[in-house]
């Protein structure tokens, strides 16, 4: 009996790691990839420096449809699993506090050596193919393609996401899927920044500042509702809107609520180290500190001027008036403003902005030690095509690796 052979759709990360994997245990690979080449989108995480993994893995890092689906992958094939892999093909990482970056700080380094390592154990790569149908084929399959028909006894769905298309990902793969039986959870952006209502953004695009950001549901006269997700962090402001890390990691929950037709608010907290009488203290302690100075810069020492000029005008302090004669009433609307600026969400940007979804191939169908399907024996997935998504920091390229190598183990029968 020969050896097996292997079709993997999807030359990401996910399918970088699954080829390798199955060709170290002597099966014959071939990746069909419908870009110029393998891995663009490694070339982009981590703002071009791969985060490659974080070593403080934890079970809520990442959302799905079945809670513990995603972390069953990552026991079998860890974070420290994924340093001890990159060593091997001459990657040196450097360990910033957990996060996990190539020592050289460029994603270049960690496709060089994928694609090294794929060379180096005859991987076939065939780039600028785009696979059209794929069928069950005996007791293998057959993908029929933009450049003709592949055959393998095992098949691994490694396509990516909607997520960044320019990079790949255009949700094909879904359509693959879906065609073998598969039910595809709504790919929604996530990890993105969110659109929100007000002209006042204008006048502050382009703040950095220290912020937490939480999200909520809308009650019927515009009230607070459900807490749907928090987080903290450096806040950027932007003319439409809200980005940043503590942005991208509750931005899914916005893009599902949306998604439900829900109505969906941002409070901003601009001063989260303390508490409300905290700060009120904080101000009338700065009342006294420039009582002989006009309003106009009371809050300059404190915040951006953009924004520090908005929150005194949003508490009706003119720039004229003399601070130290600025009421504790006004120095309670200032800080209430700081605290709790409440803004309505009206989209998340889209799929191009994006740098992960949330959604994909129901997981409930897919078997979390060895990622091959439930319905089809002999079909594995990998990476971003499954209904899983991390936060920032490395944990969608654990991902990545995690599945890539369950699958690409499992279908050449390494258990």
């Amino acid at each position: 009996m020969g050896r097996p052979e292997g079709i993997i759709i999807g030359g990401g990360a996910a399918g970088l790691m699954a080829a390798i994997t199955a060709a170290e245990n002597g099966a014959g690979v071939t990746i069909l990839e419908h870009m110029p080449r393998v891995g663009k989108k490694i070339l982009s995480t981590g703002n071009g420096k791969c985060n490659l993994t974080n070593l403080d893995m934890r079970p809520d890092c990442y959302r799905c449809g079945t809670a513990d689906f995603p972390m069953t992958a990552i026991g079998r094939f860890s974070a420290a699993d994924t340093v001890s892999f990159f060593r091997r093909l001459g990657v040196v990482v450097t360990d910033r506090n957990g996060y996990v970056y190539p020592a050289s700080g460029q994603a270049q380094t960690v496709l060089d050596a994928l694609r090294e390592k794929a060379e180096s154990l005859e991987i076939r790569i065939v780039t600028e193919c785009r696979p059209e149908t794929v069928e069950r084929d005996g007791t293998g399959f057959c993908v029929r393609t933009s450049c003709g028909a592949f055959r393998g006894d095992f098949l691994i769905l490694a396509a990516g996401s909607k997520a960044a298309p320019s990079t790949g990902s255009d949700g094909s793969g879904y359509d693959l899927a879906a065609s073998l039986g598969h039910k595809i959870v709504k790919p929604l952006p996530a990890l993105v920044q969110l659109k929100c209502r007000g002209d006042f953004f204008r006048s502050i695009a382009g703040v950095r500042t220290e912020a937490e950001v939480s999200l909520y549901t809308a009650g019927k006269h515009g009230e607070l509702g459900d807490l749907l997700a928090s987080d903290r962090g450096e806040l950027q402001l932007t003319d439409y809107g809200i980005s940043g890390i503590p942005v991208f990691q509750v931005s899914r929950y916005a893009s599902e609520a949306l998604d439900r037709k829900k109505r969906v608010l941002a409070v901003l907290d601009f001063f989260p180290s303390l508490k409300d009488e905290e700060l009120f203290l904080l101000l009338k302690e700065q009342r006294m500190y420039l009582s002989d100075r006009k309003a106009e810069g009371f809050l300059n020492g404190i915040f951006h001027k953009k924004l520090a000029a908005l929150f005194l005008k949003a508490a009706g302090i003119r720039g004229e008036e003399m601070a130290g004669r600025l009421s504790d009433k006004k120095l309670l609307a200032a800080a209430e403003l700081i605290k709790r600026t409440v803004v309505e969400v009206t989209a998340a940007n889209s799929f191009d902005k994006a740098q992960v979804c949330m959604g994909g191939v129901r997981v409930k169908d897919v078997d979390p030690c060895t990622m091959e399907s439930r319905l089809v024996p002999g079909l594995y997935f990998a990476g971003e095509i499954l209904d899983v998504d991390g936060i920032c920091g490395g944990y969608n390229l654990q991902w990545a690796w995690s599945s890539g190598y369950a699958a690409g183990a499992s279908a050449t029968g390494k258990e």
